[in-house]
């Protein structure tokens, strides 16, 4: 055995007896909602064979997991489901037929919708998934991941029904949000998890990344269905794509039939047999298989680990032990900035900005961004291993930040050449859409995943949990309050607003540059050991984890075992 093969493993099993802080394996969900990981055993030979059949089962062509692949695809859907609220959304609020039935009658005989209710109607939806990743997603632990699906999504469609079941009360319809919003937050905590824990390690990061896939995927169709129903004038405007809510739901709730439970939850409650069966399955082998029963083994040393550790108290979460207070408040920060970059600025109220701008048709304007935002997701699978998450995440709030210097300042000093009761610029019109679409490609690429991915590799094992359930907690927050607080805002300054998330995204650059670690390349163990030797986040990038230090040491002398 290697030097670095034996250090390994003898610092495998120091950790798993000490405090269980990190297993070996752990893959990253790009919307970080929830993540799995598998600890190697403490038996050195049968670590060698789990290494040994996974180079092995790695050189397989791609195409003999289409299978699994498939399957991971269709927990992503969840994700699909997700996309599609926040897509129709912003159609609802333009349509002639949702302002009449839940707007106010004003002195010259139209509806209107008043800034309040339009803030309700969009951003409670974000109150409802912080409320349901919280409460509900905790239903994968009891009853299994799959099953945890199902009644998310059931939750979902009675959300559904409340809200196309709603003829002129607007308050039936703000509900109706709330519930459909905790059975989203449910499945953006489930989703993620089963799909990282079915998956095999070597396809992983690929299969987990179908989930934000799809959420692009859903808010890009969800546009193009309000632009299919904008030209009707009854309820078909808002209905129709509300109700195809319904078939995406028992798509995914049918799906979960076909998928394997979760081999970590069934070794958990004491099923194990099932647990290799499921395994097999997402391998494409059989249950006798080495790599099978390596991983089995490997998975059963984490679950005991997790026992023995214990679960953290929230007390613990504040503790400067170890910076785990540092890397909460940075969690914290990291999501919340994420929605201050003014993202969803654009994806819930595109349609009515680019009316504001003068687009006769600002629903097609929504489907275009849809599209760049979908595309660019696929070059998101890319950056985020190829540039690291620090570079990324700067880059992205440098040129972002540009976007909208340049957004706003065309929209405050040329839309309107001659007055805001007079036609808009053209051009300038043109040139703030050109903008729009820059942005949103740079935030696909940045921030949209890797802030997720940066909450996910940050905390130790025992607290994880609870540290990104307050972190993601932070992101739904903020998404309410930027849903909620826009119309206001954008009323009072207009396009002056931009200049608010320009301020936000510089912050935001050089928070990161001076709080943010490099985790690129790091298992969690590496990541918990760099922060307790309290390395300084801009040098972070160079940083070398203890083992490989002493294996170039042991390289330069020329030492083996």
């Amino acid at each position: 055995m290697s030097t670095r093969s034996s250090l390994e493993v003898e610092r495998t099993v120091h950790s798993i007896k000490s405090d269980g802080i990190r297993k070996e394996e752990d893959e990253v969900s790009p919307i970080g909602l929830n993540t799995s990981s598998n600890s190697p055993k403490t038996d050195k030979e049968t670590l060698l064979v789990s290494e040994v059949d996974t180079t092995t089962i790695a050189t397989k062509p791609l195409t003999s997991y289409i299978t699994v692949i498939c399957l991971c695809l269709m927990i992503a859907f969840g994700g699909f489901i997700f996309g599609w609220d926040t897509g129709t959304i912003s159609g609802f609020v333009a349509q002639t037929d949702f302002i009449e039935r839940f707007g106010i009658l004003q002195s010259n005989g139209e509806y209107k919708l008043s800034n309040v209710r339009t803030g309700l109607i969009v951003g409670i939806f974000n109150i409802g998934c912080a409320f349901g990743g919280l409460l509900l997603g905790r239903l994968g632990d009891y009853f299994g991941r799959r099953i945890g699906l199902m009644v998310v999504a059931v939750v979902y469609i009675g959300g559904i029904t409340i809200q196309i079941s709603s003829s002129d009360k607007w308050y039936q319809y703000f509900i109706g949000r709330v519930i459909s919003g905790m059975g989203v937050g449910g499945i953006a905590v489930l989703s993620p998890g089963l799909i990282s824990e079915i998956a095999p390690k070597h396809l992983r990061g690929m299969c987990v990344s179908l989930y934000q896939l799809m959420i692009t995927a859903g808010i890009f169709v969800g546009y193009c269905a309000n632009y299919g129903t904008k030209s009707y004038n009854n309820s078909v405007q808002w209905r129709v794509p509300l109700g195809l809510g319904y078939a995406w739901a028992l798509f995914m709730i049918l799906g979960m039939w076909l998928v394997p439970e979760s081999p970590r939850y069934l070794i958990s409650v004491g099923k194990k047999d099932e647990a290799k069966a499921s395994l097999a399955r997402s391998n494409k082998t059989t249950v006798e298989d080495t790599l099978v029963l390596a991983e089995f083994d490997a998975i059963s040393a984490g679950v005991e680990a997790e026992k023995l550790a214990g679960n953290a108290t929230w007390r613990e979460l504040f503790s400067r032990k170890n910076k785990v207070l540092n890397r909460v408040i940075m969690g914290v920060m990291i999501q919340s900035l994420q929605q201050l970059t003014g993202c969803n600025y654009f994806f819930y109220y595109g349609t009515l900005i680019f009316k504001a701008v003068g687009l006769e048709d600002s629903f097609q304007t929504s489907i275009i961004l849809g599209a760049v935002n979908f595309a660019s997701t696929f070059v998101a699978l890319w950056t985020v291993e190829r540039f690291g998450r620090r570079k990324c995440l700067l880059w992205g709030s440098a040129a972002m930040a540009c976007c909208f210097v340049v957004f706003a300042s065309v929209g405050v000093t040329r839309l309107w050449p001659n007055g805001k009761d007079q036609a808009t610029s053209t051009g300038a019109g043109n040139c703030m859409i050109v903008f729009t679409c820059f942005f949103i490609f740079c935030f696909a690429i940045t921030w949209a995943p890797i802030a997720f991915v940066i909450v996910a590799e940050t905390y130790p094992l025992r607290m994880k949990q609870r540290a990104m359930a307050i972190a993601v907690g932070a992101n739904w927050i903020w998404g309410f309050a930027i849903g909620f607080c826009t119309p206001f805002i954008t009323s009072a300054i207009n396009f002056y607003y931009g200049y608010v998330f320009m301020g936000c995204l510089v912050f935001s650059f050089i928070y990161v540059f001076f709080f943010v670690c490099e985790t690129k390349g790091l298992t969690l163990e590496e990541v918990n050991q760099m922060y307790i030797e309290g390395v300084k986040p801009w040098k972070s990038t160079n940083w070398t984890p203890p083992a490989n230090r002493q294996q170039s040491l042991d390289d330069s002398t020329g030492v083996q075992v």
